[in-house]
């Protein structure tokens, strides 16, 4: 089957350790989210329940339930692989995900009931493992069953992860030959019962048929669907979480839709309402080998156990590592090969605790509960972050946003069709744990979306907004200042302005004018604001009486530092003169932190036809390490400014590197892809590499409308107006100011 999912890596990647030393292994997407996250939606409900599901419902009303619970699952599995495609996911999966999105106390408060859903899910599966068992084996002691299932997963997870897999290895051959059995009954492929399509909903044998409802129904089938997260959890022991989670977890989804849906039919054809009403067991008791569908069984709930075993205690280190639980740093130490013992042995000992309860019905509808909130808030994430239009959130897998409006809502829907009361309870709790942590305070600072939110916010209501400002890389947004000296100068930029701010940026029109033309300049920048604000961009003037523009502009910014859109964006026309080469050596990066945007626009040219940007960046030396030609060039803004001018023209972008030996072509193509990767260009990005002096190429590479190009630290006026001949076009030569990033 492996060989037949295209996409799918199995091979592990083992880190350079010291040598006596047991080395980390990564793992591959089939290994470390497929397969645990396909073994725990084939759990004890596809053997025993989903006969009862269609003597109920009726084969019809059964794939309506699936394929409604299942829609739901899809739309947060989608949501999750779309964030993973966004960001860097650390250990803790979903926790990781929610505390880098909406904050550490979020992400705390949904993180520690999630966790606590891995030990109570353990008892629970193996609470199910001995019922099977003792079916087997009526006259063995049920504590002693327990005890010995616990020791035994407990120290397959103790001694490694990788281990733990190999043996999932084995369940699933042993769960798929159980499938096969099942759907190789000669009884049921010789001598089929009239399928019934509608079902009269009788209910349950222990209730004596009372009756019950499609959403009762829905209800029992649910728990089915859920464990989409097994595979996410392990995000820490991933080699390439972006790639392994999505595809992992939506072809565990695909294929387990298909096996239940098929399973149903084969339900209604293998008994009569009144058969598969009554007795839970009749997949098992008509398969084609009975024994091997109940190893089935046992290997899926074993499996199940073993993967909460695993996966819980990485969430447990990963709140260690932010301290936001108590004993946090010996929770947020793992072994060498990156085992969390500390934090197995703490999850070990709260599962045999459970276990000595004995009964949990009483409290397993919580387990449910809080993997609905986890997947409730998930989708929220993909809702503001997409809604936001943050250049930061751009996934390479995209998904409209009513894909994630559907999850929430039917998350939320599901709680209290479930367990209206468990779902209130799960609610509350989530709330006293986010209350407890943002009392406790000890976590660390880190930045989210949610300053995001708030200067979205400032943005439609500027004039009332007095919070703080939460700028950080994550929500960089180009603040621009530009200054005038002669009105008509925005005019001429008015476009070019529009297209790099528009929709979520800002400009401030700085005048600068001698005494007795200021108020003359500043009625004439007022309206020039009003037009941009107009066209959805924030926008205010301001006038400094100077008459040396080169004072007065660093002035302006060291005033407006204060403000709530403090300029981080400095953006100059470069005339026929020098002035404004020597203002952007003045600013530069320096201690105001703004960046720098020369414009260079060409005497005939203009801005073209608005089709094509060449965007030019160059490897770090020697290395060609894309990590390092981020701190020693301006690729930040280069590439920031490019997206943006794609994304508002719609344009055809080019991304060009000039080498000056041939031998250095493949490293160049590699450095190009891996930026890409990086920084989450889109695949249509076109990618060229030249052999020669990157002055010749200036002239020689395919015409575009418009340039990006880094400012040297040695440069003038001449040469930026000699690009701007040899290149045919108009350009933008940028700055990087240190507080923008293409990476996050």
């Amino acid at each position: 089957m492996r060989d037949n999912i295209e996409g799918m890596s199995t091979a592990s990647e083992e880190t350079t350790k010291p040598a006596g030393k047991r080395e980390r292994v990564l793992f591959g997407t089939f290994t470390g989210v497929f397969t645990p996250t396909l073994l725990t939606i084939f759990g004890v409900i596809m053997y025993v329940r989903i006969g009862w599901t269609v003597g109920n419902a009726g084969l019809l009303g059964t794939w309506m339930v699936m394929l409604l619970a299942m829609g739901i699952t899809t739309a947060t599995g989608l949501s999750l692989s779309s964030i993973s495609t966004n960001t860097r996911v650390g250990p803790g999966g979903p926790y990781a995900i929610l505390s880098r999105s909406l904050g550490y106390e979020v992400g705390g408060s949904i993180g520690v009931p999630l966790y606590l859903t891995r030990p109570l899910g353990v008892a629970m599966y193996i609470i199910g493992f001995r019922e099977g068992w003792l079916w087997i084996f009526p006259t063995h002691d049920p504590l002693l069953v327990d005890t010995l299932v616990f020791v035994a997963l407990a120290g397959i997870s103790y001694v490694s992860a990788n281990l733990a897999f190999r043996v999932q290895f084995l369940i699933m051959t042993i769960v798929i030959a159980s499938i096969v059995s099942i759907f190789a009954s000669p009884q049921v492929l010789e001598q089929p019962h009239e399928i019934n399509w509608w079902g009269s909903y009788e209910g349950f044998p222990e209730t004596g048929f009372r009756g019950t409802d499609f959403w009762g129904v829905f209800a029992v089938f649910f728990p089915a669907t859920t464990g989409i997260l097994a595979g996410a959890n392990m995000s820490g022991d991933l080699e390439d979480p972006r790639r392994a989670i999505p595809v992992g977890t939506l072809w565990a989804i695909a294929i387990s839709t298909v096996v239940y849906v098929v399973l149903a039919w084969w339900c209604a054809r293998a008994g009569t309402p009144e058969e598969l009403r009554s007795d839970y067991n009749l997949a098992i008791d008509r398969s084609w080998w009975p024994p091997l569908v109940l190893a089935g069984l046992l290997g899926a709930t074993a499996s199940s156990a073993l993967a909460g075993l695993v996966g819980g205690p990485r969430i447990l280190m990963a709140m260690g590592q932010n301290k936001i639980i108590p004993f946090s740093e010996p929770m947020a130490k793992a072994s060498p090969d990156g085992n969390p013992r500390a934090a197995i042995a703490v999850t070990a000992v709260l599962t045999y605790l459970i276990l000595m309860v004995r009964d949990l019905n009483t409290i397993a509808p919580l387990v449910t509960m809080f993997f609905l909130i986890t997947y409730a808030m998930l989708n929220v994430v993909v809702l503001v972050e997409g809604s936001l239009g943050l250049v930061s959130f751009r996934p390479t897998l995209k998904i409209p946003l009513l894909i994630p409006l559907f999850g929430l809502v039917g998350c939320v829907l599901s709680m209290f069709i479930v367990n209206a009361t468990f779902g209130f309870v799960s609610i509350g709790l989530t709330v006293a744990f986010y209350w407890w942590i943002q009392r406790r305070g000890a976590h660390e600072a880190g930045e989210d979306v949610r300053s995001s939110v708030f200067v979205s916010m400032a943005q439609w209501a500027a004039s009332r907004v007095t919070e703080k400002d939460h700028e950080n890389k994550r929500a960089w947004k180009p603040n621009v200042l530009f200054p005038v000296t002669n009105p008509e100068q925005v005019r001429g930029a008015y476009e070019l302005l529009l297209d790099l701010t528009s929709p979520d940026g800002s400009i401030t029109l700085l005048g600068v004018s001698e005494a007795e033309g200021a108020d003359t300049m500043r009625s004439r920048l007022v309206p020039l604001a009003e037009d941009f604000r107009e066209k959805g961009v924030q926008a205010s003037s301001a006038v400094i009486v100077s008459d040396k523009v080169a004072e007065a502009v660093p002035t302006g910014l060291e005033v407006l530092q204060a403000a709530f859109f403090r300029p981080n964006l400095l953006m100059l026309q470069i005339g026929s003169g020098s002035e404004e080469v020597e203002i952007a050596h003045g600013v530069g990066a320096g201690r105001l932190q703004v960046g720098v945007q020369l414009i260079a626009t060409h005497a005939t040219a203009g801005l073209g036809q608005r089709k094509s940007v060449n965007v030019w960046v160059r490897p770090a030396p020697r290395t060609f390490d894309p990590i390092a030609a981020f701190s020693s060039g301006n690729l930040n803004l280069i590439l920031l400014t490019a997206y943006r001018m794609m994304r508002e023209w719609g344009a055809e972008v080019r991304l060009i590197t000039v080498v000056p030996d041939a031998d250095q072509l493949p490293r160049a193509r590699e450095f190009q892809n891996d930026l890409c990767d990086l920084t989450r260009l889109p695949k249509h990005v076109l990618r060229r590499v030249y052999v020669g002096s990157f002055d010749e190429w200036l002239g020689r590479a395919p015409v575009a409308d418009l340039n990006v190009l880094g400012l040297l630290p040695e440069f003038d006026a001449a040469y930026l107006r000699d690009i701007v001949d040899k290149t045919r076009s108009s350009c933008i030569f940028v700055k990087d100011s240190g507080r923008e990033s293409a990476l996050v």
